[in-house]
């Protein structure tokens, strides 16, 4: 939120509030690190009231910190909560079990139940956010790999008023969209067949009706976002004989699909994401993930929107630090935030769940790594993730005349935000809630 300085928590009604005192906070609108500051959350609702300057001298004089309402957080510097804008919550590192074991030997029981400790795990390490893409993860999981709609179904345990576990804000993509052909599981024995006794990393469309069916379908069924594979590996099977043939990434989807899945989406208030390693694709009010933002900018599509990067050198690293894929994604970024001229938004995330949940901040330091000032990468971190992965209601004049209501009290957050999650009023007491705010 941006700071303000009227006595915003006053005009809530809510008397029983707890207080936050903070010795540095980062504000992400500015780029700033601010001293002193308190910052006045709801008991109700969990959510921000209010951000205000304190003088040291008169808190030491009297505010009491062995009330529980009131957390010391002097010596500390407070940042906003993190977003990860590209997670797999149903996904575990593939150092311990490969993505098409995972798919096709894990029990949909085994994966949820490992979902679970993800979100915590993802939450204590400060993310409050994510966009999930779900294999067939304010966190956006990006396809469930193989598990159907249980993100949708996940996504009511840790939202709402009473969600039944601890974890971030969740915006999931359900299943990504493919075309025949292009995606894993393979199926060694049949290699004409599609998946592997029945389990499919992703949902196959061809054709502009296909296309426009399987998005009103998704976004029926609950989906935050529509995720598509706009290039990848089609030739996999070739690696045995022709290796460099099986590594290349294809164009997957022609320009009528691109413009059918787009549109459709749009028309129905959701956004895009888009896989893409080798290729730019626009696919409008959007993000995209992977390599190169080069020519992202309707190199087919024509179609002209604020696109979001999200450069996803986690897993190249991870796979492999010595590796091209590594070196050509670190090369890729350098330039990128070289260039005078880039006119995309950059937002965070990691491609988590490639590499252990809770290490989602590998993201941040590998930029940093690379050349990124330090607090634009916070700014990516925090605000950049949040304005890629909320919802369209947020976008235009009518989102602009939203944030305003909610930044004067004027609308109820809880009623108009996106995927909020109550668990944050139920733990604020709790005694572990300093360390995980401190950290």
């Amino acid at each position: 939120m941006q700071i303000s300085s009227g006595d915003e928590a006053s005009k809530c009604g809510d008397a029983m509030h707890t207080k936050i005192y903070a010795g540095t906070l980062f504000d992400s609108e500015k780029c700033e690190l601010i001293k002193h500051r308190v910052i006045s959350v709801s008991a109700k609702s969990g959510l921000i009231l209010d951000v205000q300057p304190y003088s040291p001298g008169e808190v030491d004089a009297s505010v009491d910190f062995s009330d529980a309402r009131n957390i010391d957080l002097r010596s500390k510097t407070v940042l906003p909560g993190f977003v990860d804008c590209h997670v797999h919550f149903f996904l575990h590192p593939y150092s311990e079990t490969s993505w098409e074991d995972q798919n096709t030997r894990e029990s949909l029981v085994e994966r949820t139940i490992r979902a679970t400790v993800h979100a915590r795990e993802t939450l204590m390490a400060g993310y409050t956010a994510v966009r999930s893409f779900s294999p067939v993860s304010i966190c956006r999981d990006l396809g469930t790999e193989g598990a159907g709609d249980a993100d949708v179904l996940f996504r009511k345990c840790v939202s709402g008023p009473n969600p039944l576990i601890p974890g971030p804000r969740y915006f999931c993509a359900n299943r990504a969209i493919v075309t025949t052909g292009s995606y894993g599981p393979r199926n060694r024995l049949y290699p004409n067949r599609a998946g592997v006794e029945g389990k499919t990393g992703a949902e196959a469309a061809d054709g502009v009706d296909e296309c426009i069916k399987v998005v009103r379908r998704q976004v029926g069924a609950g989906a935050d976002w529509i995720k598509l594979y706009a290039d990848y590996r089609f030739r996999a099977e070739m690696t045995q004989v022709s290796p460099q043939t099986a590594s290349e990434s294809l164009d997957t989807f022609n320009t009528d699909e691109l413009h059918a899945i787009v549109q459709t989406a749009h028309k129905l208030g959701v956004k895009v994401a888009a896989h893409t390693d080798e290729h730019g694709h626009s696919v409008g009010e959007s993000s995209f993930f992977r390599r190169s933002p080069d020519d992202y900018v309707a190199r087919d599509t024509g179609i002209r929107q604020p696109t979001v990067w999200i450069p996803t050198l986690s897993v190249y690293y991870t796979l492999g630090k010595d590796t091209p894929m590594w070196k050509q994604a670190a090369s890729t970024f350098t330039r990128a935030i070289k260039a005078s001229d880039l006119n995309v938004k950059i937002a965070c995330g990691g491609d988590t769940g490639t590499f252990a949940h809770g290490d989602n901040s590998l993201e941040m330091k590998l930029m940093v790594h690379l050349g990124a000032d330090w607090k634009t990468v916070l700014r990516w971190g925090t605000l950049g993730g949040w304005e890629c992965i909320r919802s369209m209601r947020w976008e235009g004049q009518k989102g602009k005349e939203r944030l305003a209501k909610i930044h004067e009290l004027r609308e109820d957050a809880r009623v108009v935000g996106d995927n909020e999650t109550g668990i944050l009023r139920r733990i604020l007491s709790a005694p572990w809630i300093r360390e995980a705010l401190s950290s």
